[in-house]
């Protein structure tokens, strides 16, 4: 499906968790945090960037997102994903496509 990225945020002060603020996702066995328009997964000592690579298209799909869909809007770089069944949506060439 997706693979993670094992590259470090530099420079990550914050604590994330419960109540830290962010918007938390859950992402297969962990959860990421909506950070600066990006997602951050905690790894051992430090923070992770957890991006999707590849293109992984969501077969069955018969929601329209959008603003008032009912599900978390999440800004991601230069669109924005949906919390949808426990991972994300986002729209891509007239489909949505797993992140």
């Amino acid at each position: 499906m997706t693979a993670v990225i094992h590259t470090q945020h530099e420079s990550h002060n914050h604590a994330h968790g419960a109540g830290c603020g962010h918007v938390a996702v859950p992402h297969d066995d962990h959860v990421d945090y909506v950070h600066d328009g990006h997602l951050h997964r905690a790894h051992g000592d430090h923070y992770d960037e957890c991006e999707p690579t590849g293109h992984a298209t969501h077969d069955i799909h018969d929601h329209v997102h959008g603003e008032g869909c009912g599900h978390v809007a999440i800004p991601h770089g230069d669109h924005v994903d949906y919390v949808h069944d426990g991972h994300r949506h986002v729209a891509h060439a007239g489909h949505y496509d797993e992140h």
